[in-house]
Protein backbone atom coordinates (compact mmCIF):
# COMPACT_ATOMS: atom_id res chain seq x y z
CA UNK A 1 0.00 0.00 0.00
CA UNK A 2 1.39 3.39 -0.95
CA UNK A 3 2.09 5.93 1.78
CA UNK A 4 -0.60 8.22 0.32
CA UNK A 5 -3.18 5.39 0.61
CA UNK A 6 -2.30 4.93 4.29
CA UNK A 7 -2.86 8.61 4.99
CA UNK A 8 -6.16 8.44 3.16
CA UNK A 9 -7.56 5.65 5.34
CA UNK A 10 -6.43 7.51 8.46
CA UNK A 11 -8.28 10.57 7.17
CA UNK A 12 -11.40 8.50 6.47
CA UNK A 13 -11.42 6.92 9.93
CA UNK A 14 -10.82 10.32 11.55
CA UNK A 15 -13.68 11.96 9.67
CA UNK A 16 -16.06 9.07 10.33
CA UNK A 17 -15.30 8.94 14.06
CA UNK A 18 -15.82 12.66 14.39
CA UNK A 19 -19.04 12.72 12.32
CA UNK A 20 -20.57 9.72 14.09
CA UNK A 21 -19.55 11.01 17.52
CA UNK A 22 -21.18 14.38 16.85
CA UNK A 23 -24.29 12.73 15.38
CA UNK A 24 -24.60 10.66 18.56
CA UNK A 25 -24.29 13.82 20.65
CA UNK A 26 -21.18 12.55 22.42
CA UNK A 27 -18.21 14.56 23.59
CA UNK A 28 -14.74 13.15 23.02
CA UNK A 29 -14.63 12.35 26.73
CA UNK A 30 -17.94 10.46 26.60
CA UNK A 31 -16.83 8.45 23.56
CA UNK A 32 -13.52 7.69 25.25
CA UNK A 33 -15.37 6.42 28.32
CA UNK A 34 -17.68 4.22 26.24
CA UNK A 35 -14.74 2.77 24.28
CA UNK A 36 -12.50 2.47 27.38
CA UNK A 37 -9.91 4.83 25.86
CA UNK A 38 -8.34 8.10 26.94
CA UNK A 39 -9.93 11.35 25.72
CA UNK A 40 -6.60 12.50 24.28
CA UNK A 41 -6.51 9.31 22.20
CA UNK A 42 -9.90 10.17 20.67
CA UNK A 43 -8.64 13.67 19.94
CA UNK A 44 -5.55 12.26 18.21
CA UNK A 45 -7.68 9.88 16.13
CA UNK A 46 -9.92 12.74 14.99
CA UNK A 47 -6.88 14.88 14.10
CA UNK A 48 -5.32 12.08 12.02
CA UNK A 49 -2.46 11.65 14.49
CA UNK A 50 -3.25 8.04 15.38
CA UNK A 51 -3.28 4.94 13.24
CA UNK A 52 -5.74 2.81 15.20
CA UNK A 53 -5.42 -0.94 15.61
CA UNK A 54 -8.19 -3.27 14.54
CA UNK A 55 -9.05 -3.82 18.20
CA UNK A 56 -9.44 -0.08 18.84
CA UNK A 57 -11.42 0.31 15.62
CA UNK A 58 -13.85 -2.35 16.88
CA UNK A 59 -14.13 -0.67 20.30
CA UNK A 60 -14.82 2.72 18.71
CA UNK A 61 -17.42 1.21 16.40
CA UNK A 62 -19.18 -0.55 19.27
CA UNK A 63 -19.20 2.65 21.34
CA UNK A 64 -20.70 4.50 18.36
CA UNK A 65 -23.27 1.79 17.68
CA UNK A 66 -22.04 0.91 14.19
CA UNK A 67 -20.12 -1.91 12.55
CA UNK A 68 -16.35 -1.45 12.14
CA UNK A 69 -16.79 -1.31 8.37
CA UNK A 70 -18.70 1.97 8.79
CA UNK A 71 -15.56 3.64 10.17
CA UNK A 72 -13.59 2.51 7.11
CA UNK A 73 -16.13 3.59 4.49
CA UNK A 74 -15.22 6.61 2.40
CA UNK A 75 -17.93 9.27 2.50
CA UNK A 76 -20.01 9.59 -0.67
CA UNK A 77 -18.62 12.07 -3.21
CA UNK A 78 -19.74 15.60 -2.51
CA UNK A 79 -20.48 14.96 1.17
CA UNK A 80 -19.35 17.86 3.32
CA UNK A 81 -16.90 16.98 6.08
CA UNK A 82 -16.96 18.57 9.53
Amino acid sequence: MAKQDQATIIDVVAANVRQLRKAAGLSQEELAHEADLDRTYISQVERQQRNVTITVLARLAAALGVGPERLLAKPPAGRKRD
